[in-house]
């Protein structure tokens, strides 16, 4: 930014300046310093305006000139650059911003710039109902984007003009009488940017005013809980060292979580029935193995037959369905080895996808392709070029 000395600036150049500083806090961050400038900027501005005498309490909109209606908002830049400002104690910072706000509102509010729906709701601010806030909400954010088309369109047209008027002054020289008529509307359209710029910095200041009170509630209940515990100091150090503690469990349990062995699942419900019921723990090891199920006498189950009356005995007592080979816990962790196995195999199908070797040899093979759909296509015109259409259709030739 170039070289700041404010002492000798009139007012038009210094308020330009400091416009330019909060354009820049608003559309990006920006250091202290420039913050510190800035808020110093509009305060000689306000000095200014206030030495001069730029408005009066007995005056409306339409007594104000074109060229001092944008000293109105020099408040709401000083409140917004003043929150804006990073100080130990944040609560004189949050009072600074509001009287910065309030003293902007109050101003537009003494020259009838304030809607009559925001006049009305600071009346009746305290027996605000929920849907009553919500509606408020709602029609103050139609008017900001009422104001923020019309602002974009009127620099559209703007830039039409200077467009159309550069283009007219190289073609045919302008008259005195129509330069005069230019300024006007150039007049008139600057009048009606600022007027909308005014109402669009309303709309923002009562939001800014509601959550900067919201804040300075929350930080003053804080402080006095602090004064009661016996901490005296309200210090943003405090604030940081909770913050810093607490990134550092989370980090440390993130660390721990990388490097912890699951325990292993409980594949058999007997054994999670043991467990639920506190007959056994879990880090127990349990292996469940189902028998299979034996059918027929006592002589029959102890051992093989054998004799051809105990193996036809034998096939006598037997179910008459196919016995499970495996129990349903087994069954589960196979598929799951088996999906595993599936999802390794498909990420290892498209790690090799992905890789170069790969990505070249799809590039060989479709230049294969062309090059043999090529010379395809050449044999092809060969043919017909040997063998004209009809060629063979002698017999259907005329006698001559």
């Amino acid at each position: 930014m170039e070289e700041w000395d404010i002492d000798d600036l009139p007012l038009p150049a210094l308020f330009e300046r400091a416009r330019k500083v909060h354009s820049l806090a608003s559309e990006s961050t920006v250091d202290q310093e420039t913050l510190t400038k800035g808020v110093e900027m509009l305060k000689l501005c306000d000095q200014m305006i206030s030495t001069l005498g730029l408005f009066s309490a007995n005056e409306t909109k339409d007594d104000v000139s074109t060229a001092n209606l944008k000293y109105l908002l020099v408040p709401f830049y000083l409140g917004e650059l003043s929150e804006k400002v990073a100080r130990e104690d944040r609560l004189q910072v949050l009072k600074i911003s509001l009287d910065q706000f309030k003293e902007f509102i109050s101003s537009c509010e003494a020259l009838d710039l304030v809607p009559e729906e925001e006049t009305q709701n600071s009346v009746h601010v305290s027996g605000d109902t929920l849907a009553a806030k919500r509606e408020k909400k709602i029609s103050r954010f139609k008017r900001q984007r009422a104001a923020e088309s019309k602002l974009q369109e009127l620099k559209e047209r703007r830039e039409r003009r200077g467009r159309s008027l550069k283009a007219a002054a190289l073609s045919t020289p302008v008259e005195a009488g129509e330069e005069d008529l230019l300024d006007d509307d150039d007049g008139e359209e600057e009048r009606e940017a600022w007027v909308t710029t005014i109402s669009l910095a309303l709309c923002k200041a009562f939001d800014m005013v509601e959550m900067l009170k919201k804040e300075e509630d929350m930080l003053s209940s804080v402080k006095e809980r602090l004064k009661q515990e016996g901490n005296m100091e309200f210090k943003k150090s405090v604030l940081d060292e909770r913050a810093r503690k607490a990134e550092a469990w989370h980090r440390q349990g993130v660390i721990q979580a990388q490097y912890s062995k699951p325990a292993q699942p409980i594949t058999c419900a007997t054994f999670a029935q043991d467990v639920i019921e506190g007959r056994a723990k879990p880090s127990q090891v349990h292996e469940h193995k189902h028998q299979p199920l034996m059918f027929g006498p006592a002589s029959l189950i102890g051992g093989r037959p054998t004799s051809e009356r105990e193996r036809m005995a034998a096939q006598v007592f037997q179910p008459g369905h196919r016995l499970p080979t495996m129990s349903i816990e087994e069954a589960g962790l196979r598929e799951m080895e088996m999906m595993n196995n599936w999802q390794e195999m498909n990420a290892r199908l498209a790690e090799e996808a992905n890789s170069s070797w790969h990505q070249e040899k799809k590039r060989a093979e479709s230049d294969e392709e062309s090059e043999a759909a090529e010379e395809k296509a050449r044999a092809w015109d060969d043919w017909k070029d040997d063998n004209p259409r009809g060629a063979g259709n002698k017999k259907l030739t005329p006698c001559g």
